[in-house]
């Protein structure tokens, strides 16, 4: 659908595929809003082999079709924090989150969080769009954070999310020796009260699914890998809790241990997606942060 040349961040240049109302590819195929396809038509960023068209337009199998977008960017502080950055296209931008750090804006963080920096990464690129997080980590989580540069790549990877077609993976080092080598947790989280932080197992919650395997066995510690096929909150955390005594540094559902590490010992270390546009499949690494090296460090002389 999406030829290879000139292809931008605001910019979408399709080959169509089949007859169609233009209007009706906008929204199915390319998920726009009503909202702003009526600000493409006001501002004209709409052409069909090089001639500005309006969304009643039909189109033709063959037929080119130009999208420019021109949208306001986030209105957060530009921060250089000093974020590795992972991965960047015309679609995404991939960041390694570093522990302590939030990732959305609060009231009680204003500044500091990934999106401070994105906001100034984003003027180095100078380029212009509406930050889109895709996924988001708890302030103690280190690792994998994907932004979207248009709503077109934010829905796609949303969507493949929903499907389970994005494979997450991630590193934990849990109190306690877990016998099985490897196995699936298929337990439903529950959200007791509207007001309530944590989450609990309880067959009122939504299904959620975490695989793990043992990478390595400790005196009293156990480091898995995790593979995730829901994306429930805390989900990790909850599910480990159910059969350990929970990852190491965790507040809420594990055991706080100072001497060993300041946060919860759970890191994204991976994911693996289909590029929004050309469908290729895309691998994402991350390091472990020095203060898990340093943890795994600790177990091995306990």
């Amino acid at each position: 659908m999406f030829t290879k040349e000139n292809q931008k961040w605001n910019r979408f240049v399709i080959s169509i595929d089949e007859d169609c109302k233009l209007k009706d590819f906008l929204i199915d195929e390319m998920s726009f809003s009503i909202r702003s396809i009526s600000r493409m038509k006001r501002e004209k960023n709409i052409f069909i082999n090089g001639k500005v068209s309006k969304p009643t337009a039909e189109v033709k199998k063959g037929d080119i079709l130009e999208i420019v977008l021109d949208e306001e960017g986030s209105q957060f502080i530009p921060q250089n924090l000093e974020v590795r950055c992972l991965y960047n296209d015309e679609d995404l931008l991939i960041f390694d989150k570093p522990p302590f750090m939030v990732v959305h804006p609060t009231k009680s963080h204003r500044e500091g969080t990934l999106a401070n920096h994105v906001s100034y990464f984003i003027d180095t690129l100078d380029e212009k769009f509406k930050i889109r997080f895709v996924n988001r980590l708890d302030m103690n989580t280190s690792g994998i954070v994907i932004v979207a540069k248009n709503a077109y790549a934010h829905h796609k990877l949303s969507k493949d999310m929903e499907i389970n077609d994005i494979s997450k993976n991630y590193l934990a080092i849990v109190e306690g020796v877990i016998e099985k080598d490897r196995d699936t947790i298929d337990l439903p989280i529950y959200r007791e009260t509207e007001d309530s932080i944590t989450r609990v197992i309880d067959s009122r919650g939504q299904r959620a699914i975490t695989h793990y395997e043992v990478l390595e066995r400790y005196k009293n510690h156990t480091l898995v890998k995790l593979k995730i096929d829901t994306g429930r909150t805390h989900q990790i955390r909850v599910h480990l809790s159910s059969i350990s005594k929970g990852i190491v540094g965790d507040e809420l559902y594990g055991v706080v241990d100072e001497a060993l590490i300041g946060r919860q010992a759970l890191h994204a270390c991976k994911i693996e997606f289909n590029q929004p546009r050309s469908c290729d499949r895309i691998l994402v690494e991350s390091e472990l942060p020095e203060d898990f090296i340093q943890l795994i460090d600790k177990l091995k002389y306990l």
